[in-house]
């Protein structure tokens, strides 16, 4: 394990920091909503199933903390829905300094040939067309923390852009080239923007991948949590625009 799989979230990194987490309920979600806790964060968990928010929340509460739930389908969302939430975070917290993007959709490798149309669209809208709405809903509220920060999980696009990862790879190449172009976009802007590519880990995602090559190599979402308070905090400045590796690699 390298220096930075290892590093460890710094207490009071998130300290009076309002962080939405999109997929709270998630593999990686439950452990980066932990370490973000941990950090300082004053928490908002997103997620479609409710029994499993309900269960993060009381983990959480018995930690000390106790985070706002949102219960919201990211596939049946509209943007109505998606300016409704940064409406209620705003009458709620007053602000929010930034939005963690770890929901995710991918249904296993199929050939695009052979692929439901419904799937398809299904993998392109959750991970990217709704990652966007919702981050052009709340971008207001971030630029008026000072220092906001959206940080979106991305399979790297190296490995899905091969065959059979269909609507889902597709999105992550999406995913890699909305982060430097919002960016770009956003300029000096108080919002930095920023693309985490996790190494592979243990979660029903990877295995309905059916990578078996992977198994020797992949590692608990807890080992990746702290680079996610990182990003989120204002130590990840330096990563504005990037795509960031916690294996030590950077792209874009």
């Amino acid at each position: 394990m390298s220096a930075q799989a290892a590093v460890v979230a710094r207490p009071g990194a998130l300290g009076g920091r309002v962080v939405l987490i999109v997929g709270a309920a998630g593999g990686l979600g439950e452990s980066a909503s932990l370490a973000c806790a941990e950090a300082g964060a004053s928490l908002v968990l997103l997620g479609r199933r409710v029994p499993k928010l309900n269960r993060l929340h009381d983990r959480l509460q018995k930690l000390g903390s106790a985070p706002a739930l949102y219960p919201l389908d990211l596939e049946g969302a509209t943007p109505d829905d998606h300016a409704e939430l940064a409406a209620r975070l705003e009458a709620e917290f007053g602000r929010l300094d930034g939005i963690l993007h770890v929901a995710a959709a991918f249904d296993g490798l199929t050939p695009l040939e052979l692929t439901d149309p419904a799937v398809f669209a299904r993998a392109l809208h959750v991970n990217l067309t709704a990652r966007w709405w919702l981050t052009q809903a709340c971008l207001p509220l971030l630029r008026r923390s000072g220092d906001g920060a959206v940080v979106f999980a991305i399979d790297d696009p190296a490995r899905t852009s091969g065959a059979y990862w269909g609507g889902y790879g597709l999105a992550q190449a999406g995913l890699a080239a909305l982060v430097g172009m919002l960016q770009a976009e956003l300029g000096d802007a108080p919002v930095r923007v920023s693309g985490l590519l996790p190494p592979p880990m243990r979660t029903p995602l990877r295995a309905r991948a059916h990578v078996e090559a992977e198994d020797r190599v992949a590692r608990s979402p807890a080992e990746v949590a702290a680079h996610c308070v990182e990003l989120l905090s204002p130590a990840g400045a330096s990563h504005r625009g990037h795509l960031w590796s916690p294996e030590g690699a950077r792209a874009g």
